[in-house]
C-alpha cells in the first residue's frame, strides 16, 4: 500500500501564529509594537482563545513578550543582543558547515545549486520576501549533511530571532553582488572539500552581515529617537 500523502491539518492557533510570525519577521508588525489580543481577535474574526494560544506560541519562541490579562509587545532587541544573535550564528553555522562538507554528496551540491539559481532569480526580480526564504533554505542545505539534529534545533531557535533583521538588511542592501559571490564561493569550497576556507568564509559572511545590519539599525533608531 502506498504511504499516506495527506496534508498536515493546522489548528486555528497554528494558522494564526504562523501568520503573526510572518508579519513580525517581515516588519509588518514592528519591533516594540504593542500586541492587543482583542484587536487581533477582531482582525482574524475569531474568539480570543485561539489568539491567546497563538500568542503563547510566539512568546515561547521569544518573538513577543506576553502575559495573560496584561498584554505584551513584539520583542525589541538591543544592539548588543542583535550582535550576540549573529555571533551565535557564526559559531554554530561554521561548525555545522565544517562537519557537513566531508559528508556532502552530488545530491547536496545539486540542491544547493538549484537554490542559488532561484536566489539569483529573486535578485533580478527584486523579490526580497522570496530572497529571505531562499537565503535560509540555502544555508540549511549547506549544513544538512552534518546530521546534527540537536544543533539544528538550537540554530532554528536562533534563526527565528535573526530572520527579521536579515530581511530588513536584504530590503535596503544596495550592493548585493558581494553576498551573491560569497554564496557561490561557499558552495565551491564545499565541492572542493576545502573545510578550512569554507569555515573562514562563512564566519566572514555572517560577520559582514552583522556589522552592516548593526550600523543600519543604529542609524534608524537614532533617527526615530528610539
Amino acid at each position: 500500500m502506498a504511504a499516506s500523502r495527506a496534508f498536515k491539518k493546522l489548528s486555528l492557533p497554528e494558522m494564526i501564529s504562523d501568520d503573526l510570525r510572518d508579519r513580525i519577521l517581515s516588519g509588518d508588525i514592528a519591533e516594540g509594537e504593542a500586541i492587543r489580543q482583542e484587536l487581533l481577535a477582531e482582525e482574524y474574526e475569531v474568539s480570543r482563545m485561539p489568539v491567546r494560544e497563538a500568542l503563547k506560541r510566539l512568546s515561547a519562541e521569544g518573538l513577543i513578550s506576553w502575559e495573560n490579562n496584561i498584554g505584551g509587545s513584539v520583542v525589541k532587541h538591543s544592539l548588543r543582543e542583535i550582535g550576540e544573535i549573529f555571533d551565535l550564528r557564526a559559531l554554530i553555522e561554521a561548525d555545522l558547515f565544517r562537519r557537513a562538507i566531508p559528508n556532502m554528496t552530488s545530491v547536496d551540491f545539486e540542491r544547493c545549486e538549484k537554490i542559488l539559481a532561484d536566489m539569483e532569480g529573486s535578485y533580478a526580480s527584486d523579490d526580497v520576501g522570496q530572497w529571505g526564504q531562499l537565503n535560509h533554505d540555502y544555508h540549511a542545505a549547506l549544513y544538512a549533511a552534518a546530521d546534527r539534529r540537536l544543533t539544528d534545533d538550537l540554530l532554528a531557535r536562533i534563526s527565528i530571532h535573526s530572520d527579521r533583521y536579515v530581511r530588513i538588511h536584504l530590503s535596503v542592501m544596495k550592493q548585493r553582488d558581494p553576498a551573491r559571490k560569497e554564496h557561490r564561493k561557499l558552495l565551491a569550497y564545499a565541492i572542493e572539500g576545502d573545510v578550512v576556507s569554507a569555515g573562514e568564509l562563512l564566519e566572514k559572511h555572517i560577520s559582514r552581515t552583522k556589522n552592516e545590519l548593526l550600523e543600519m539599525v543604529a542609524a534608524q533608531r537614532s533617527q526615530n529617537g528610539a
